[in-house]
């Protein structure tokens, strides 16, 4: 091998193991290269999942049923659940898809455009709910205040009734029972009674109706039992039917009247405390005990 073939030999050795070396450094490079932007696809896909599951907490925060607005609870429920599925899709996406990545990333700028729409209807719902309510209270309270002074005026107007019905209500102002014999004598002698005469005033009252009127002498015994004739002898008082022992109509004109009433005894009288309770027009209009001794 002469001296030039020999050169020629080394210089292409050279040349080789250059382009070698060349090759080696840039594969080397390329590696490097491959290997930091798969660590930046990881950090960019680690941040996108991260701002997903923030805008999916955000969605949580708002309780649908705090919401009185059935389209926009069914809006807010679908956009929820497409992050939901948006965020599954990327966590099974590789990192090396930087296309779909994109495509989410996009998605997720979508996404947070049609929440902040949300977001003002549910304030503004919220406002208008705020100002309606308070409207409702004010009315409300409006309301009570009407009802409890319509309570008021109803109270005082039957107030006012019982009032003028006492005052027109008629009133026994004396009352005095005498016993009789047979000759209508006045007798103190138990075994002499034939009679019980009841003697009466009615007080002047000019507010009262005037007209005939009946007036009930109701006499009830010791025993507690009421004094009859005839069983038949009842009146309406109180929205039921009493017994009375004597009725007697009489003509009233407002000024008083005095009279007296009789019970012939047909039985043994009781000895005690007797009551003796007149009526007039419904009303009980004197009470008065008695007595009868042995």
């Amino acid at each position: 091998m002469n001296k030039n073939k020999y050169i020629a030999l080394i210089i292409g050795t050279v040349v080789l193991a250059l382009c070698v070396c060349a090759l080696v450094f840039i594969n080397f490079q390329q590696k490097t290269e491959m290997k930091e932007m798969v660590e930046i696809m990881e950090f960019e896909k680690e941040q996108l999942e991260e701002e997903y599951e923030e805008l999916a907490i955000q969605f949580d925060g708002y309780q649908t049923t705090a919401i009185q607005n059935d389209s926009l609870v069914e809006l807010l429920s679908q956009e929820k659940q497409r992050v939901q599925d948006l965020l599954e899709e990327l966590r099974i996406t590789k990192v090396t898809n930087a296309r779909r990545i994109t495509e989410l990333k996009n998605e997720l700028a979508t996404v947070r455009k049609v929440m902040v729409e949300y977001v003002h209807q549910i304030d503004s719902l919220d406002r208008l709910n705020k100002h309606l309510t308070t409207e409702n209270q004010q009315f409300k309270q409006q309301y009570q205040e009407v009802a409890r002074q319509a309570k008021q005026l109803e109270e005082e107007k039957t107030q006012l009734a019982e009032v003028v019905s006492r005052a027109s209500m008629l009133e026994i102002s004396h009352f005095q029972m005498t016993l009789l014999n047979k000759r209508d004598r006045k007798t103190t002698i138990y075994s002499q009674i034939q009679k019980l005469q009841f003697d009466y005033t009615i007080g002047r009252n000019i507010t009262n109706t005037p007209g005939m009127k009946i007036l009930y002498l109701r006499l009830t015994r010791p025993d507690g039992e009421v004094m009859q004739k005839d069983m038949n002898h009842v009146f309406d008082f109180e929205n039921s039917e009493i017994a009375y022992s004597i009725s007697k109509t009489f003509e009233y004109d407002g000024e008083e009247v005095s009279g007296a009433m009789y019970w012939t005894v047909e039985e043994i009288l009781q000895v005690g405390v007797y009551n003796a309770d007149f009526f007039v027009d419904g009303e009980l209009i004197g009470s008065f005990p008695f007595q009868i001794h042995q």
